[in-house]
């Protein structure tokens, strides 16, 4: 069984995220084989990075955070990951780029996806997200799903988001079958 877990990247008050978040992770529960997960950052309030070795420097000792302890095993014990992002700035948010940076070996040789909206969809932040990801060793798919402004303006308005997300159907699921390819391709590589 492949574990792939969605990552809800907000964690502000009134966010949208997690209705994207929630649709996506049926969508990844109705695959055969499959176990989704949702992993929503308001569960794993880490402090900003702050330690003096870096995650990536081998012989690195554990971190003693609690918190950070249980994201970087729910993070382990992954195969694949979908990022829920809004974008800011330009970016992703910056609680999400630092629960990206508490962790380095437990992400190597993964696949990831992205679902994202904000300003431009999302699709800058997204990108931002991208290089990230490659420098620690996840494999980011092509395929992503960016929601548009008039979804995301419903959700403010306390109108109708399912009908948005409903019109990503066809979207989400070529992306799935990607992540999924690429999860499945990865994880009997580490394997060997």
């Amino acid at each position: 069984m492949m574990i792939v877990s969605v990552i809800v990247g907000s964690t502000r008050q009134g966010r949208f995220s997690e209705k994207p978040a929630q649709w996506i992770l049926e969508h990844i529960r109705k695959r055969e084989g499959i176990e989704g997960r949702l992993l929503d950052l308001r569960d794993f309030p880490m402090p900003f990075f702050d330690q003096p070795a870096p995650p990536a420097m081998p012989g690195r000792p554990p971190y003693e955070h609690d918190i950070v302890q249980k994201w970087t095993a729910q993070i382990a014990a992954s195969d694949g990951f979908v990022f829920v992002t809004p974008e800011y700035n330009y970016g992703p948010s910056a609680v999400l780029k630092n629960a990206i940076d508490w962790v380095y070996p437990e992400w190597n040789r993964k696949a990831a996806a992205f679902v994202s909206y904000g300003s431009a969809m999302g699709a800058r932040g997204v990108q931002q997200l991208r290089e990230t990801i490659i420098e620690l060793q996840i494999a980011p798919i092509r395929q992503s799903v960016h929601i548009p402004p008039a979804t995301l303006w419903a959700h403010f308005q306390g109108g109708d988001v399912a009908k948005g997300l409903a019109d990503l159907e066809k979207s989400a699921n070529m992306m799935i079958d990607d992540l999924l390819w690429w999860t499945s391709a990865l994880k009997a590589a580490r394997e060997v």
